[in-house]
């Protein structure tokens, strides 16, 4: 009888301590839900943008060298692609404070890097569309207009462009580096806003998906629109087949480089307007994973552009090489670039 007592003693002891049990792992597991979605979120993100870096850095790197070490690379779409690459270099420079911010959940840099860190994240955004949309423009001037590109598409024309460029990026990178501040409440970096500051939030969001995204990409379709229609109409664009091919081959090279800007930037951009028309579920894990996946596709964009240069256009591959294996190579540096398409002077001016 003795022993009855105890077992069903033992029982009933046993059932509260499983029923406990399961409260705690059923609590635990649903009150840690956000905290397990954010590490894994978290950890992700310093994974990609750590490969976004190596590669970023490294390739815009080697692109900006390329141009600058070759004489022959000096050409106006090149001058382009080097501005573009400056700014996606910067852009890429900024992943691994954004990864701590992202590790640690807090804003451990100050004030002063702060300003810098959202200054160039605007700065590159603004300056790789402009910068496109000139590199689209070229090209419509090269193809449509060959005689008139022998006086504008020259490379010191190209660096004054660049420069403008970037002054009036400055319109838009100044006073984000004026309006920005850490939060230490929200644990991050992020504009503050004159008040009222939600009616500046939207008027900022809406003027940088009009002016950084909507007007280029209506200029850009507008000029390749006009391209495609004068590259069906024509046979031979120039004298020699072979320029004609040079022509066009660039000519694609710029059309996919702007083709993936818009595929990389379209999202975060349409995701912004929604944020800020629509009411949106910010604490939802699949909102915040969908938000950081966006950004991390911008970002994308800037490790993408010299795999393109590389991939697209021979010159830049043959500088890559020459780079990465010098000893391969029995050629000088300018002679390695010597190609058929690059002899005179007025080709040199015009199809590049």
């Amino acid at each position: 009888m003795l022993l009855l007592n105890q077992a069903i003693n033992f029982f009933e002891n046993w059932v509260d301590l499983k029923r406990i049990c399961n409260v705690l792992l059923h609590y635990f597991h649903f009150s840690n839900q956000p905290n397990r979605h954010y590490i894994i979120i978290a950890v992700s993100i310093t994974a990609l943008y750590s490969i976004i870096c190596i590669v970023g850095l490294l390739g815009n790197i080697l692109v900006m060298y390329g141009v600058v070490r070759y004489t022959k690379m000096k050409t106006a779409t090149n001058i382009y692609i080097f501005n573009l690459a400056l700014a996606d270099a910067l852009a890429t420079s900024t992943l691994p404070f954004q990864s701590a911010k992202y590790l640690m959940n807090t804003w451990p840099f100050g004030e002063f890097l702060c300003k810098v860190i959202l200054a160039i994240d605007y700065y590159n955004m603004f300056t790789s569309i402009f910068t496109l949309t000139m590199m689209s423009v070229d090209r419509y001037i090269a193809v449509c207009h060959p005689v008139r590109a022998l006086d504008f598409r020259t490379p010191a024309k190209a660096k004054m462009i660049n420069v403008c460029i970037w002054i009036l990026s400055s319109a838009i990178g100044v006073p984000i580096m004026v309006m920005a501040v850490t939060k230490v409440t929200d644990k991050g970096c992020m504009l503050q806003f004159p008040q009222p500051d939600w009616c500046w939030d939207t008027v900022t969001k809406i003027c940088v998906f009009i002016f950084a995204f909507v007007v280029p990409t209506l200029v850009i379709t507008i000029c390749y629109g006009l391209m495609i229609l004068r590259l069906k109409n024509v046979r031979l664009l120039s004298g020699s087949k072979e320029k004609d091919r040079n022509m066009r081959r660039i000519t694609h090279m710029v059309l996919v480089v702007v083709a993936v800007f818009i595929i990389c930037w379209t999202p975060i951009h349409i995701f912004i307007i929604l944020r800020t028309m629509v009411q949106i579920n910010s604490t939802n894990p699949y909102v915040i994973a969908s938000w950081h996946l966006c950004i991390a596709l911008g970002y994308m964009n800037s490790s993408l552009n010299p795999l393109l240069y590389a991939f697209l256009d021979k010159n830049f591959k043959r500088c890559f090489s020459d780079f990465c294996l010098p000893f391969r190579s029995k050629k000088g540096p300018e002679q390695l670039l010597q190609s058929p398409q690059l002899h005179t002077r007025a080709y040199h001016r015009v199809s590049h």
